[in-house]
């Protein structure tokens, strides 16, 4: 069952934070890029075809051209015989007409010769089955076919002056094979939003440096970096910014030098967190720290530095850092990117077991599997059983996040669910 409880009001909601990032991103400018360069992207102007496909009607089957109605009478036991006045492959113009008592033997893809109106497959004819003589130059037809059987008119699929692709789709295989269709070798889109990622904290050490007393791996930049990757987007690696302004400064400003579209900062924008941080964000530019209503990653940060450029700054824990991203980073680059619809996919799932919460809407890591019954999620995997902003190992197994409204205190197992896809 559901308790309500109310929101926290020192807490603004995603919804405000959310709607003000948004509010100020841009789509970046387009590029043209060839066909096979475009997958992933996203189309910067709609895609109007100059052309029918297919371009002439064609048979759908090895088989023979005919005239529907010389098929009629049919049957396996009275075949009708038709004389053979072409052979027509594919690629190749007919030349001879079809009339009443003839036939084209015809290849898949191949032009419909003027007069037929049907195709009868070659398994339906005596090239395929021997129960009577037949002469040479003639065929048998065991089966009546109808007008426009096994034929593909003009224009079937696509029409000229058809929208195959409206502005801010984005590519996938099946769009690049109809822009392919239609002749177009080149498409504009939007180019690849380039996003710099900014770790902070003295307590981080690079990946290839010695762990010593009270240090931690940086792992936040990297999976940025993956996470930028994944929605589209070109990272550039800042590396770790210490707790001092002369650092910190040195590395928004080498991040500037680049003409990325986004700043990504992680940590020191929590209330314990050293003054610095906030310092130097407000100080380079025009910054605002929020409290959020979400769980976890609570601390955000948004604005601009000076030349304009979007900062947002995540929080310093790795799960709380990637549900950040999720909600707020996501939708931010994918509107970079010209994506006309950021909307995650989610799944209505049974739950698995008793969850709880506490005043914030809460993304809880979790396993959606599909069984007989339907979906099921589970907040518990792999063993951990623990839902800590500091517990990596949990974005690991998760497939999905469960999404607890902040009004909702304890929802009962067995209860549907909104559950947010990661895969």
């Amino acid at each position: 069952m559901k308790k309500q409880s109310e929101q926290p009001t020192r807490l603004i909601t995603i919804e405000q934070a959310l709607s003000q990032i948004l509010s100020n991103i841009t789509p970046v400018e387009m590029e043209n890029v060839p066909l096979t360069q475009a997958w992933g992207r996203v189309v910067a102007t709609s895609i109007v075809s100059s052309s029918n496909v297919p371009p002439f009607a064609n048979s759908a089957m090895d088989g023979y051209a005919v005239l529907a109605e010389d098929t009629q009478s049919a049957r396996p036991d009275t075949p009708v015989q038709l004389t053979i006045v072409e052979n027509i492959p594919a690629g190749v113009s007919p030349m001879k007409t079809v009339v009443s008592q003839t036939t084209s033997r015809i290849m898949t893809g191949a032009p419909m010769p003027a007069g037929s109106d049907a195709v009868i497959r070659f398994e339906e004819t005596s090239e395929y089955i021997n129960t009577h003589t037949v002469a040479d130059g003639r065929v048998l037809i065991y089966q009546p076919v109808q007008q426009g059987d096994n034929v593909r008119l003009a224009g079937e699929d696509i029409q000229t002056g058809q929208v195959l692709l409206e502005l801010g789709q984005r590519l996938r295989p099946q769009e690049i094979g109809v822009i392919a269709a239609i002749g177009q070798a080149q498409v504009s889109v939007f180019r690849r939003p380039k996003v710099a990622i900014l770790a902070t904290g003295d307590e981080l050490v690079e990946l290839d440096e010695p762990m010593t007393a009270g240090k931690i791996r940086n792992s936040n930049e990297y999976a940025q970096v993956a996470l930028v990757q994944k929605y589209g987007g070109q990272p550039i690696m800042l590396g770790i910014a210490r707790d001092n302004v002369a650092d910190l400064t040195a590395k928004i400003r080498m991040g500037l030098a680049e003409n990325v579209d986004l700043f990504l900062t992680s940590a020191g924008v929590s209330v314990g967190d050293f003054d610095v941080v906030k310092h130097v964000l407000a100080t380079e530019g025009e910054m605002t720290f929020w409290q959020v209503a979400i769980k976890p990653g609570k601390p955000l940060a948004f604005g601009y530095l000076d030349d304009g450029l979007p900062l947002l700054g995540l929080p310093g824990n790795p799960v709380a850092a990637m549900i950040a991203f999720e909600v707020f980073a996501r939708p931010a680059l994918l509107k970079l990117a010209g994506l006309s619809n950021w909307q995650p996919r989610t799944q209505q799932a049974t739950l698995a077991e008793d969850v709880t919460n506490s005043g914030r809407r809460h993304y809880m890591r979790a396993v959606v599997t599909e069984t007989d019954e339907g979906y099921q999620v589970s907040t518990r995997g792999s063993g951990v059983r623990v839902q800590g902003s500091g517990i990596l190992t949990s974005m690991v197994w998760a497939n999905g996040l469960v999404v607890v409204p902040e009004s909702v205190t304890r929802i009962a197992a067995g209860e549907t669910v909104t559950v947010w896809l990661l895969d």
